[in-house]
């Protein structure tokens, strides 16, 4: 047996009980739904990652400083750095976290999806089948076809999010610290945004369910980010008040 079986079991179960609300597109709101509860699983880590990446912004006048003080000396300069995030309690990669344990998860959803003798390509979002690719969509009746429409509709949430994220990303990129002997970390602060972009162009290339999928999450981040990050940002420190290390 398939390890992807009990999960197409459970998403056609899911899609069952939906179908009374969903009719034929029942499948897409099953993956829809479980999406959301992937994503609800995965809340507190975002919550930590929220909290490390307010702690980083709070404390980059410190890391400023250290970097000063330890401008002739790396070793010791990423010694105290290191040891400023133990203190409190974070550390450097605690934002990337959310993003690495979504890659199983985007993993099962490609292989669930794009597989030619996958059980679930039989269903259909508004008519165009779940397996499905945008280039087929298009030869089938056009861009702006019955099936095209449907994909447009689902790029159009992805591009969406993208841009809403990336503006958001550029208003708080200037405010994070810079990881310690990361040589090139600022342009890649600059580089790092547009990738919520390259979304959408892996949206038109897998099948229609699998950009179902990213139109879901990507929107569950954007949002679930915008309202962690309303939290206030603790007091920066005055410069100067580093402790010492040894």
């Amino acid at each position: 047996m398939s390890v992807f079986t009990p999960l197409t079991a459970l998403l056609s179960q899911l899609a069952d009980g939906l179908a009374p609300l969903a009719g034929d597109s029942a499948m897409a709101a099953a993956i829809v739904v479980f999406t959301l509860c992937v994503r609800l699983a995965l809340h507190p880590l975002a919550r930590a990652a929220a909290r490390g990446e307010r702690v980083r912004t709070r404390l980059a006048p410190r890391v400023a400083e250290l970097n000063a003080r330890y401008k002739g000396d790396p070793q010791r300069m990423r010694q105290a750095v290191t040891e400023l995030y133990a203190k409190e309690g974070v550390s450097p990669i605690t934002g990337c976290l959310p993003s690495l344990l979504q890659l199983p998860v985007f993993a099962v959803m490609y292989h669930l999806f794009s597989g030619s003798g996958g059980a679930l390509r039989q269903h259909a979002l508004a008519g165009a089948p779940l397996g499905g690719h945008w280039l087929d969509a298009v030869r089938a009746g056009g861009v702006c076809g019955p099936q095209g429409l449907v994909y447009l509709a689902v790029f159009a949430v992805i591009a969406a999010v993208a841009a809403w994220t990336y503006r958001r990303a550029r208003g708080t990129a200037a405010q994070a610290a810079p990881l310690p002997d990361a040589p090139g970390a600022a342009g890649l602060a600059k580089f790092l945004p547009l990738l919520s972009f390259g979304t959408l162009v892996t949206a038109a290339l897998l099948p229609l369910a699998t950009g179902l999928y990213l139109a879901t999450t990507t929107t569950w981040t954007a949002v679930e980010r915008a309202l962690l990050q309303r939290t206030p940002n603790e007091a920066v420190p005055a410069p100067g008040t580093v402790a010492s290390t040894k």
